[in-house]
């Protein structure tokens, strides 16, 4: 359980954007401060997220041993729906018109709201930027297709948020141990995820999509 739900986790926590929104955070006058919100705000969204789909699929007893071809069904249908979603994302991006080419190159939701850093906008971003994707939930739903004791559960739960909002709190701590060499580190890292982060972000998806679709064949099997 642990090991399968901390890959998927850290498949998942490949968010190029998570990165580049801490590192606009930590470049401001008031870092800490308003890094810390924004995780507060991922950390808010993903525990709730988490809990809620724990005890959906738990409640459906999909930790039962009888229903073993509903666990593994809802591992496919998962694994199929990030596999489509990679698919479609490399399809859109070959496929762009020049007018939505040029509308990429406008702000955002998220880079607005980073414009002018506000307390409660840094809030209100690490909520809307960490809403549960695909891989979160098939690592949560690892834990939750799980028998396992309730402090177990708990561990493995907490394990994933961990993992999962990497990009978020590390960068938060390094800036803490070392802020010149953070903010360089940032620096580069964001340059070099401006020519692959994408590629990252869609590989991570399928290699989500791929493991989930294999596990679940092979437990319906």
């Amino acid at each position: 359980m642990y090991a399968q739900a901390a890959g998927l986790a850290a498949l998942a926590a490949l968010y190029p954007a998570a990165l580049l929104i801490a590192a606009v955070y930590l470049g401001t006058s008031n870092p800490r401060k308003l890094t810390g919100l924004y995780v507060a705000g991922a950390v808010l969204m993903t525990v709730v997220a988490g809990i809620v789909v724990l005890i959906a699929l738990r409640a459906g007893g999909l930790s039962l041993k009888t229903n073993r071809q509903p666990r593994y069904g809802l591992r496919v249908g998962l694994g199929v729906v990030a596999l489509a979603a990679a698919c479609y994302l490399v399809w859109r991006f070959r496929h762009r018109r020049p007018a939505e080419k040029v509308k990429e190159s406008k702000p955002g939701r998220i880079s607005r709201m980073t414009s002018h850093p506000r307390p409660l906008t840094a809030l209100a971003v690490g909520l809307v930027l960490f809403v549960p994707g695909v891989g979160f939930i098939a690592a949560v739903q690892v834990i939750a297709t799980a028998k396992a004791s309730v402090p177990a559960t708990a561990g493995a739960l907490a394990m994933v948020i961990v993992i999962y909002l990497a990009f978020a709190w590390l960068p938060l701590l390094l800036h803490f141990i070392a802020p010149e060499g953070t903010a360089r580190l940032l620096k580069a890292i964001n340059t070099w995820l401006a020519e692959r982060g994408r590629t990252v972000a869609i590989g991570a998806l399928g290699a989500i999509g791929a493991i989930l679709i294999i596990n679940g064949a092979i437990g319906l099997v």
